[in-house]
């Protein structure tokens, strides 16, 4: 196990830049997970980590030695890809086992550590089967046991769980997050999937057009977001933003121009009249039949746990979320009151948090 530490990285593709001037200190038997659009850098980030693209400018340490000059096959990490890349003409066995043998390592050391890999991620019953013949969950074990056995500093996985289907993806990111409990391996783990993300990590690096917006857990992110993207990019469904200005004479507020008064609790920085973005997550919308402002149904989307509502606020569209049952259609009207302790404000122009 090792720690990661990029600085001042930065990457162009044609002149185009990627990778902007990053800095990321990944400490020693952390899991971090990248996340950003499509086109931030994210996977291009992770293959500098893993040298198979090379850096442009910067520094790539793993513990204590620079990197940048290693080859891919020398420094010591392990990459797990969204299309598995098995061999397909080899055994389950034989695939656990390739980097070993590639390696030159004895064939006891081999079976040793493969049959502990296999141990590990349930794959005994299927050591000789080939890769046509596993579902794509168990593809997806075997990847991550050929990285296993390799006993790397540090595990890389660019969105490996993407081409399965929702349910084993819940089942996997359990495993995966299990396994590095286990192991307590250096994991840097790329996805466009929030949730896996949220569920997983313990620090997430958001990114934006090659540049780390923000840094931190995966709550302090979702409960303190540093800007108006960030907040609309974690969290699903996604935070709403209602535009407006400050207005701090009385209790502080934020006036729509079609005449919506939003509550907050605070405003500790912005003046009176600053044009702001009022965000406020779906779940923190209540049903109140004295203080709500009237809000035309559009969509009520059950899913079990909670009931999702897209609603007409004025001329705003909004998702409100509900834990409780509501027995509303569209068309109809619900009194709808945003909670003014859990209310963000962002500035309008450049999106900076101003509570």
């Amino acid at each position: 196990m090792s720690s990661i530490t990029l600085r001042q990285l930065a990457k162009d593709f044609g002149g185009t830049p990627v990778i902007r001037g990053i800095d990321i200190d990944i400490g020693d038997g952390e899991f971090v997970a990248l996340v950003g659009p499509s086109g931030c850098g994210k996977s291009t980030l992770l293959r500098i980590i893993a040298g198979l693209e090379s850096a442009d400018q910067g520094d790539i340490l793993l513990g204590e030695r620079r990197i940048n000059e290693v080859a891919p096959r020398d420094r010591d990490v392990a990459m797990v890809f969204q299309n598995y890349a098995l061999y397909p003409h080899m055994t389950v066995a034989q695939n656990l086992g390739f980097g070993l043998r590639i390696r030159r390592a004895r064939p006891e050391e081999i079976e040793r550590r493969v049959q502990q890999a296999a141990e590990t991620l349930g794959l005994r019953e299927l050591l000789g089967r080939r890769p046509r013949q596993l579902s794509g969950g168990q593809r997806q074990r075997v990847a991550m046991g050929r990285a296993i056995v390799r006993q790397p500093q540090a595990f890389l996985f660019d969105e490996p769980l993407s081409n399965l289907d929702a349910k084993l993806r819940v089942q996997m990111r359990t495993e995966i997050k299990a396994l590095h409990q286990r192991l307590g391996t250096t994991t840097v783990y790329v996805t466009h999937d929030q949730v896996e993300a949220m569920t997983m990590a313990d620090r997430i690096v958001v990114l934006k057009e090659g540049r780390v917006e923000q840094a931190g857990a995966p709550l302090e992110l979702y409960d303190r977001p540093r800007n108006a993207f960030v907040a609309g990019f974690i969290g699903s469904p996604a935070m709403n933003f209602i535009p407006g200005r400050l207005q701090l004479d009385g209790a502080p507020h934020v006036l729509t121009d079609d005449g919506l008064r939003l509550p907050v609790s605070q405003a500790s920085r912005g003046s009176h009249g600053d044009r702001v973005l009022y965000g406020t997550r779906p779940e923190d919308f209540v049903i109140d039949a004295g203080r709500g402002m009237p809000a035309d149904i559009v969509v009520v989307e059950p899913t079990g746990s909670e009931t999702q509502v897209a609603l007409r606020l004025g001329g705003h569209d909004v998702i409100a979320a509900f834990r409780e049952r509501i027995g509303a259609r569209p068309g109809d009207r619900l009194p709808l009151r945003p909670l003014p302790d859990k209310a963000h404000l962002f500035d309008a122009a450049g999106g900076q948090r101003l509570n």
